[in-house]
């Protein structure tokens, strides 16, 4: 191929799940493969995930429960597809597992709904890597889990085949030939693709622009990495592409730090169990599925800036829908009334452990929240007050409004029933002894959906449906979830995208 600095067969971009699935399902199938990542250190938003990837044990139930949650936003063959994927991946999956001797674990969890076909999924993880120590050998991360141990799995396999890996090397722009993506411009270089290049570069939960454009509360802070910038959607778009999902980004309510400059990630509350609704809600054997946890009991309560509750705080799975009610806009104020809003704690509530649980992919932050929540309150993340009376000062609300709010809270918790929001009794906590600590939360975005449209062969698709020659998504970029998320979902679109993207274009450098 004439023009280029160098030529390869597939060029993947970026270096997390979805790329490294990518570029070895690529090289498998007999491509030269370049893969490149614009931060200084591989994993991108990959390794902040739990390491959970989906898989399913009946794909027509599975697809059942695909079609439901995503609503009417994803066709339905391509929700087909993903089903079928997931009952397939695990054996990718567990093939990868042999680079490193990983111990691979499969367990059956129900997804995060109760409806149809729900019950058919489960997870495949990583349990355990011999010689592996996450805060050792990923020095960049800080609070991250089980996604470590996944991406430490991808990593060896990358290194086994000896697959070309480029870091802090940043693609901008697509070449095109004929209307056909045959290349892209990374690190200043134009790179010649044989075969197509696959767009893995993640979304845009660090573009404050995009999402001014695509969502109507805001601000929204990312919650663990500042790489993803939408590089990938405004490359696809440049070339023709149809986007999708824009809207939908997997999220919850969370602490800002007071100097963004120092730290300038949002901080997610403490975890706590996710669950499975019930008959109305409040089912009795909802109430038994936190038997066996020992922290089911939210401490806090959520109000907007006048003191108000407006949401049940602990809906059944926080990190996708927890900051949904903030997006309220209210007309006569012209402004966003729960945005930020307050998070409040008694002194009980306090003691029970950290408020906060910073997760984050940067190799410039250290930040770890302190065991008794003191660093946080010198800090100014937190703040006390001896009444509420004072606490409702220092937030700029009524105290008489937030004094009502408080005593009707203690009194749904003595009578075991939230009759404003139905919170399960399970999760319920009274706010009764002082001091009480207070502190401001915004919506906190995990990762986002949206990206470029594709088909089941993770061709990315113009506005007309037909397909940009030379041109794959996977991973988050462009999910498929358009409506309601599914924990590990997008892990699963990570290997079972990446997976077609590489072998897809791996054929079409055959044929070139």
């Amino acid at each position: 191929m004439s023009g280029f600095d160098e030529t390869y067969d597939v060029a993947c971009i970026g270096f997390g799940f979805a790329g490294a699935a990518a570029a070895v399902a690529a090289h498998d199938a007999g491509a030269r493969v370049l893969l490149v990542e614009k931060m200084p250190d591989p994993g991108g938003i990959s390794i902040c995930s739990a390491g959970g990837v989906r898989v399913s044990r009946d794909s027509d139930a599975s697809f059942r429960y695909l079609c439901r949650t995503n609503a009417g936003t994803t066709p339905e063959h391509l929700l087909r597809g993903l089903a079928d994927g997931m009952a397939e991946i695990e054996g990718f999956v567990r093939d990868l597992a042999q680079a490193c001797d990983a111990e691979i674990q499969t367990t059956w969890a129900a997804a995060n709904y109760p409806f149809d076909g729900g019950d058919s999924f489960g997870f495949v993880t990583v349990k355990a890597i011999p010689g592996f120590d996450a805060e050792r050998d990923f020095t960049w991360g800080r609070g991250l889990r089980g996604g470590t141990r996944l991406f430490r799995v991808m990593q060896a396999n990358v290194d086994q085949r000896g697959i070309e890996v480029r870091l802090n090397t940043a693609a901008d722009r697509l070449i095109t030939r004929d209307g056909a993506v045959v290349g892209v411009r990374a690190g200043g270089r134009r790179i010649g693709a044989r075969g197509g290049v696959v767009l893995a570069c993640g979304g845009f939960e660090a573009s404050p622009e995009m999402q001014a454009q695509y969502w109507q509360e805001k601000p929204v802070y990312s919650g663990a990495f500042l790489g993803n910038t939408g590089d990938g959607i405004r490359m696809a778009q440049a070339v023709g592409a149809d986007l999708w999902h824009m809207w939908h980004y997997h999220g919850t309510y969370g602490f800002r730090h007071p100097d963004p400059a120092a730290y300038p990630y949002a901080i997610r509350l403490h975890r706590l169990p996710d669950w499975i609704p019930g008959a109305g809600g409040a089912a009795a054997e909802i109430q038994g599925f936190f038997a066996g946890y020992d922290d089911a009991l939210m401490p806090w309560i959520v109000v907007d800036r006048f003191g108000r509750r407006y949401m049940n705080e602990y809906p059944p799975y926080l990190q996708d829908t927890g900051h949904r009610p903030m997006a309220t806009y209210d007309p006569p104020s012209q402004s966003y009334p729960r945005i930020p809003s307050w998070v409040i704690v008694d002194a009980a509530g306090l003691a029970r452990g950290p408020l906060g649980f910073p997760t984050y992919n940067d190799p410039d932050q250290d930040f770890v929240w302190s065991d008794d929540n003191s660093a946080e309150i010198d800090i100014g993340i937190l703040a006390q007050a001896d009444n509420i009376e004072e606490m409702a000062a220092a937030m700029g609300a009524e105290a008489d409004i937030l004094s009502e709010t408080i005593q009707r809270w203690n009194g749904f918790c003595r009578a075991e029933r939230d009759r404003d929001f139905e919170r399960l009794p399970a999760t319920m906590m009274a706010l009764e002894t002082p001091p009480f600590t207070f502190g401001r939360v915004w919506p906190l975005c995990a990762n986002t959906q949206g990206g470029p449209r594709h088909d089941e062969r993770q061709r990315v698709l113009t506005p007309f449906g037909a397909p940009v020659p030379g041109l794959y998504a996977a991973g988050e970029l462009g999910s498929l979830f358009g409506h309601l998320y599914m924990s590990g979902g997008n892990l699963a679109e990570c290997f079972i995208g990446g997976k077609r993207a590489g072998e897809e274009a791996a054929a079409q450098m055959a044929q070139a």
